[in-house]
């Protein structure tokens, strides 16, 4: 009897080793996706009156909760009793990643130009307020549905051949890693101006030590959400890229002296223009037709 209950304990314990090993792996293959997410997170949750930002970011961060409690099981039932659409779903995933990095290269090189229009400068009410509130906390946990559909993918595709209930291990770790992780940091962020602002007021001194920190954080924080924006661009390639070299035949003997990062940046970049051509090809044909 006694032996019986240590070896589910051994049992378990190896599970628990299994599940924390492929956790790692499974993270640093989701790294791209977290570095985008933290940045869309970061800008999205920005802009608000400061006493506001926390709980605005806190109802983003239960709709992520939420969005990745319903994909979860769907993606668990299809590694299940459709393993062959998971991998299906990562290539398509891979398209839109990289569709999403050339398309931020496009808008930088080729900005587009907005429409400028006049706007009567007049007061909002606290309730105008809040429903503006709940439209940006609307669109965020549309985003985090898109990217943590892309995370789970991913992460589950790098266990998929591991036993059903190490995928669920792995998977759900990595998940709740991606939520807690990236609102936490975004969290920081958004906050640091506030901070910085703080130091700034901690006394009458002019050009004290405190009002320089303060000023670093002030001027740093739309300069971080850009370098963020930069690295994630770079980081949707790579995964992107990834993706493909790794589950289709023809990228993973192309160039097999050129090393492999470069390889995989080179095949998400083309991929990801092709994907966009042939969408502004679609949208400018479709618009001529209507």
């Amino acid at each position: 009897m006694a032996s019986g209950f240590f070896a589910i304990l051994d049992d378990v314990a190896a599970l628990l080793d299994d599940v924390a090993a492929m956790s790692k792996i499974a993270t640093k293959k989701t790294a791209g996706i977290l570095g985008d997410d933290l940045a869309v997170n970061a800008e999205k949750a920005s802009g608000f009156v400061s006493k506001r930002e926390l709980p605005v970011l806190w109802a983003i961060t239960k709709g992520s909760l939420l969005n990745k409690i319903i994909i979860l099981p769907i993606a668990f039932l299809l590694s299940a009793f459709l393993p062959w659409a998971v991998t299906v779903i990562l290539v398509l995933g891979g398209v839109y990643l990289a569709f999403e990095g050339a398309e931020k290269i496009y808008e930088f090189f080729v900005p587009h130009e907005h429409a400028h229009a006049v706007v009567e400068m007049e007061e909002i009410s606290e309730e105008e307020i809040l429903e503006m509130e709940k439209t940006k906390v609307k669109s965020a946990i549309v985003t985090d549905f898109i990217l943590s559909i892309e995370i789970v993918i991913i992460a589950l595709g790098a266990v998929i051949k591991e036993p059903l209930v190490t995928q669920i291990g792995v998977v759900s770790v990595v998940a709740l890693l991606a939520t807690v992780g990236v609102y936490g940091i975004v969290a920081l962020i958004v906050r640091m101006d506030e901070f910085g602002f703080r130091l700034i007021n901690l006394n009458e001194e002019d050009d004290s030590i405190s009002d320089k920190i303060g000023h670093f954080f002030v001027n740093a924080l739309p300069k971080v959400i850009k370098a963020l924006s930069v690295i994630g661009t770079i980081a949707l390639l790579l995964v992107s890229g990834g993706i493909f070299v790794h589950n289709i035949d023809f990228f993973h003997h192309l160039l097999p002296n050129v090393p492999s990062i470069l390889v995989e940046f080179g095949v998400g970049l083309a991929v990801g223009f092709v994907a966009l051509l042939l969408f502004m090809a679609f949208k400018k044909v479709f618009f001529k037709t209507t």
